[in-house]
C-alpha cells in the first residue's frame, strides 16, 4: 500500500529540503487540543517557519501556526503556541545529543493523519546547507532534468 492511501497530509515544509541537508528523519506524535485537530483536518495548518527544540527534557514543536477553528466557541487554542512531540526517551536523548552539535537542527518535514486517525509529524534531522551546496544541488538537478529531456526525444 502506497503512503498517500494510508496518510493524509496535512501541511508540508517544502522548503525545509532545499534550506537543510536532512541526515535523518523520524515520525512523531503531536499533543493537540481537540479544535486543533478539527482545524488540521481542514487543512488549515502551516509549519514552514517551525522548528523543534528541546524545553524541560522534552522536544517541542515551535512556530507552527494551526489557523483557530471557527466553529470552537469556548475552547479556542492559541495558533501559535508550543505543541510538545510524542518521542520514546531513547530517541529523545540522541536528537537532544545531536541538537548540541554545531550546525544541527530539527526541522519538521511534514504534517499528516496516519491510518488510525492519529496526526503525525516528520521531523528531519538538518544540517544547514551553505550557498554554495544549494548552487550544486540546482545544478544537479538542472542537468538531471535536461538528461531525462534528451533521453525522452531520442
Amino acid at each position: 500500500m502506497a503512503r498517500e492511501d494510508r496518510y493524509k497530509l496535512v501541511a508540508e515544509n517544502r522548503r525545509a529540503r532545499h534550506e537543510y541537508l536532512i541526515l535523518e528523519t523520524l515520525e512523531a506524535g503531536i499533543v493537540l487540543m481537540g479544535s486543533e485537530v478539527k482545524s488540521l483536518r481542514a487543512g488549515h495548518a502551516s509549519i514552514v517557519e517551525s522548528h523543534a527544540a528541546e524545553k524541560g527534557g522534552e522536544i517541542y514543536l515551535f512556530n507552527a501556526t494551526i489557523q483557530q477553528y471557527a466553529s470552537a466557541a469556548i475552547f479556542r487554542h492559541e495558533p501559535k503556541r508550543p505543541r510538545k512531540l510524542l518521542l520514546k526517551k531513547r530517541e529523545i536523548k540522541r536528537l537532544i545529543g545531536s541538537m548540541t552539535r554545531k550546525g544541527m537542527t530539527v526541522v519538521p518535514l511534514n504534517i499528516c493523519f496516519n491510518e488510525k486517525g492519529c496526526a503525525k509529524v516528520s521531523l528531519g534531522l538538518a544540517k544547514g546547507k551553505k550557498l554554495a551546496d544549494k548552487r550544486q544541488a540546482e545544478k544537479e538537478r538542472d542537468w538531471k532534468r535536461e538528461k531525462e529531456r534528451l533521453l525522452r526525444y531520442k
